[in-house]
């Protein structure tokens, strides 16, 4: 009997998918809840499990085919068995050789006095990366690209899985081969001279990582763009045709967050296993002022205005395939540790492709940081429908002249509010961001909620 192997719910407002990658071929055996397919959405790459066991009988959608909900993707026969998946062939064996005549003596003590080296066993080859199951495709391509055996690289991620971490380091940290020694030459005969090293062959690099580019690269490369790079574009042009966007700046010292994070740093760690950034000092510091101005945790909902009595803080990430903006829920109700976890989590989750839906729906307010590139100034674009996006930047030493007239180096940091100017009026959107500045500079009016 075959099972249909159909496209899951995609979560809100998601219909339709582009197959990514197929992780097993016609005629492999599969059990239960192992990978089959990488669907990639307009939001995250998702897999499909098999929900039987048995053997993939049909693709009916090749790689790059856009599927819909409920679609068929192919089907499992769960009456064939592992056993009746086609073998590889093997290779025939090698003959036995006849025995040698019995040569003369003399030959046979010269033969004894100069023996032959015996040939140096070939290495097996590593096993392909796509025999390790449960790699996201970030960790799959960089182990094909390198030739290595994904089985025997230590995994430190969640239930033992691979992440990219491991693997980069288990490349910087793996010895060269030694070379195999040379046979000795034989009584009489010249030392050949060993062969010059040949070049290295070219790695091959993906279009959008070919910089600088390479001499035989084309002038040109057309790439298509990925489903969610696809989305990403569209929101943002939706969010800059619909909103009355406007951006206003503030710039905040630093000194005070830097002084407590040095002061607890190594404390708050060791009781709570994560470092003390600065993305929950600053959610924790927008609470204080989208409780104050509720606009700008607001949403235009056709000619209503609704107001949100909660605080679903939305994180820029950055990955390879695009940006996401996971949401870290009742962050008024979470102490720093939790925020601090939740962020690490989806930080190491988005960058394995491995975000669900539910986590990046929802928000009520960004923030982006884009300090961590280096940018020193930018103008966040709204995360539509939210009203309002919080843009951190660089830390960056300036002199400042202080209230008593004389000048310090300080570390300072630009910040923008961008806002929907529809319901955010600009009093509210600087007094926000002056309140946020204030909140930092003070970090004990976090604490008071002040």
């Amino acid at each position: 009997m075959a099972t249909e192997i159909k496209v899951p719910a995609l979560g809100e407002s998601v219909t339709e998918a582009t197959v990514s990658k197929w992780l097993k071929n016609v005629g492999d055996a599969v059990g239960v809840d192992e990978p089959l397919v990488e669907l990639e959405t307009d939001k995250v790459t998702m897999e499909v499990n098999a929900t039987t066991a048995g053997v993939l009988a049909a693709i009916s959608a090749a790689e790059g085919t856009d599927v819909e909900v409920g679609a068929v993707l192919g089907a499992i026969d769960e009456s064939a068995s592992a056993a009746d998946a086609p073998a590889p062939a093997k290779a025939a064996p090698a003959p036995e050789a006849a025995p040698a005549k019995a040569a003369p003596a003399p030959v046979a003590a010269a033969a004894s006095a100069a023996p032959t080296p015996a040939a140096p066993t070939p290495a097996p080859a590593p096993a392909p990366a796509a025999a390790a199951p449960g790699l996201s495709p970030a960790v799959r391509r960089l182990v094909e690209e390198n030739g290595l055996d994904a089985s025997v690289i230590p995994a430190s991620g969640k239930d033992g899985r691979l992440v990219k971490g491991d693997v980069l380091t288990y490349l910087e940290n793996r010895p060269s081969p030694a070379p195999a020694p040379a046979p000795a030459p034989a009584s009489g005969q010249k030392t050949p001279a060993a062969p010059a090293p040949a070049a290295p062959a070219p790695k091959a690099v993906a279009p959008s990582a070919s910089y600088p580019p390479r001499p035989d690269a084309p002038r040109e490369e057309r790439v298509g763009m990925s489903r969610l790079r696809r989305r990403v574009a569209e929101r943002l042009k939706e969010a800059q045709n619909s909103a009355a966007m406007l951006t206003t700046f503030n710039e905040v010292d630093m000194t005070e967050v830097l002084a407590m994070r040095k002061r607890i740093r190594d404390q708050f760690e060791k009781k709570h296993g994560v470092k003390l950034g600065f993305m929950s000092i600053f959610a924790k510091a927008c609470v204080v002022a989208l409780r104050e101005f509720p606009a700008i945790n607001a949403e235009i909902e056709g000619t209503d205005i609704l107001y949100k009595n909660y605080y679903d803080i939305g994180i820029a990430v950055g990955t390879e395939n695009g940006l996401v903006v996971p949401v870290v829920r009742d962050v008024d109700a979470q102490s720093f540790a939790q925020i601090e976890q939740t962020i690490a989590d989806y930080g190491r989750r988005a960058r394995e492709g491995r975000l669900t839906i539910d986590e990046m729906t929802g928000g009520t307010f960004t923030i982006t940081n884009g300090g961590v590139f280096g940018s020193l100034l930018s103008t966040p674009i709204l995360n539509a429908p939210q009203s309002g996006i919080l843009g951190m930047h660089k830390t960056q030493m300036r002199p400042m002249v202080m209230p008593d007239g004389s000048i310090e180096a300080r570390p300072m940091m630009y910040l923008a509010l961008s806002y929907d100017h529809r319901i955010v009026d600009g009093r509210e959107a600087v007094s926000f961001l002056v309140r946020v500045k204030e909140s930092l500079e003070d970090p004990q009016r976090i604490m008071l909620d002040a």
